[in-house]
């Protein structure tokens, strides 16, 4: 089954809007609750593929996870060393950051493990947590190129070691730090810009000390993990497509409440505060550990700007729709430094440009980047690739264009914006779904 978008030009957008649960901390609560000492309760869960399927691989690992309402997790931890052998290999789908994470902690496991995931996933690079993990002397082999499915062996006696990661990765980060929850000694990661910090911060949530001094993490093992109660904030990832589609369609004006802002995802707010956006954020507050804000944004006249290489790492799952900003601002956007958009669920470089091209906007593709020259667009039809944020993206650039754009190969949405097209339409964009 193939579902495609077609999106038509439509007027202002307006009204209250709440987005889902956050996608990264969803992940993180389900695996640290699965091996706490204790029952968990986890409100604001994002019921999206990805996530579901991180609960279905600890189901299968022996963990009780009961879904008592909408958005609402109650789990049962087993402990550190609590979880057993599925009896199947377990299917991530499409969620690089499942495989990633629990490939961390399953190397520290009694048992032997198998990880697999869809089309997508299978061609994602594992080499760069497989090489680390062999430090660590773990037991972890991949198939052809280093991509999934991978195959751990248990029973391991890891060892801590202090790694600096080549390309600055929050799921390389993670996938290390809950490693070092089984390895002798102490595990340090060191990075050479902040990324996401959503797994530091669960770690303090459930009671499991970790040292942080600038850009270097340090966790050491032989200590237990409590069972604790999580409301997630609402994924500012997923925000990121209303935020961007309110500011490019004349007269809207949207609110977006209780949307994390941390400040390592925050980098897409700055961008676009930088290209003059009207954005607010209002009722700043804590939710646990985690930032959040109401944000207020209102249509606004952009500009194209040079991004700041230090927002690249807390900017990265935005860009697909931070070209399309770029696509309605005045002059010209440049990205450099952004190399890892090259290895997400698609080549999102090749993909968005490909997507560009179709639409009439003149831009030069780099290898680590690329240069938007902002102005009018043609719609036509594009290929998402698979990819639920290049998908998205297009979809909101139906708002501006001339004529329809209609987006192939949406049924990934699912993964992370489960009500994308429901949400997208009560806002006031007119947007319909076939099955192709």
């Amino acid at each position: 089954m193939s579902i495609q978008y077609t999106v038509h030009p439509s007027g202002p957008l307006s009204g209250t809007l709440m987005i889902p649960g956050d996608k990264s901390i969803s992940h993180r609560a389900v695996i640290l609750s699965s091996v706490a000492n204790g029952i968990s309760h986890i409100n604001g869960f994002l019921e999206g593929h990805d996530a579901l399927a991180t609960v279905k691989a600890f189901e299968e690992m022996g963990v009780s996870i009961a879904r008592p309402d909408s958005e609402q997790l109650i789990i049962k931890g087993v402990g550190l060393y609590g979880l057993k052998a599925a009896k199947e290999p377990m299917n991530l789908n499409n969620s690089g950051t499942a495989m990633r994470l629990i490939a961390g902690l399953l190397v520290g496991q009694r048992f032997d493990a198998a990880l697999i995931g869809d089309d997508s996933l299978s061609k994602r690079p594992m080499a760069r947590i497989i090489e680390p993990l062999r430090q660590m002397n773990a037991k972890i082999s991949a198939h052809e190129d280093d991509c999934p499915p991978l195959y751990i062996t248990g029973n391991q006696s890891l060892k801590g070691i202090k790694y600096a990661l080549p390309v600055d990765s929050a799921q390389v980060k993670s996938c290390l730090l809950l490693a070092g929850l089984y390895a002798k000694g102490m595990t340090t990661v060191i990075e050479k810009s902040v990324t996401r910090d959503h797994t530091e911060r669960m770690l303090t949530t459930f009671g499991y000390p970790i040292a942080v001094s600038g850009s270097t993490k340090t966790i050491q093992s032989g200590l237990s993990l409590q069972s604790a109660h999580v409301d997630i904030p609402k994924d500012i990832s997923s925000a990121a497509f209303l935020i961007v589609a309110a500011l490019i369609t004349p007269q809207s004006h949207i609110i977006l409440p209780s949307v994390g802002v941390n400040p390592t995802r925050a980098g897409i707010i700055t961008i676009l505060k930088k290209m003059g956006a009207k954005i607010r954020l209002l009722h700043e507050r804590m939710m646990g550990a985690e930032p959040v804000a109401d944000i207020e944004v209102s249509y606004s006249v952009l500009i194209g700007v040079d991004i700041p290489h230090e927002l690249v790492s807390i900017a990265i799952d935005e860009f697909p729709i931070l070209f399309i900003a770029a696509a309605c601002a005045t002059g010209m956007t440049r990205l450099t430094n952004a190399q890892e958009l090259r290895v997400k669920e698609s080549d999102r470089l090749t993909a968005m440009s490909a997507g560009l091209t179709t639409l009439g906007i003149h831009h030069i593709t780099h290898s680590d980047g690329i240069e938007i020259e902002g102005g009018c667009f043609q719609g036509g039809m594009i290929d998402s690739y698979g990819d639920h944020r290049i998908a998205m993206a297009f979809a909101v650039a139906g708002l501006r264009a001339a004529s329809s754009i209609t987006v192939l190969n949406c049924e990934a949405v699912a993964t992370s914006f489960p009500n994308f097209m429901i949400l997208m339409r009560t806002a006031g964009m007119h947007i319909q779904a076939d099955i192709a």
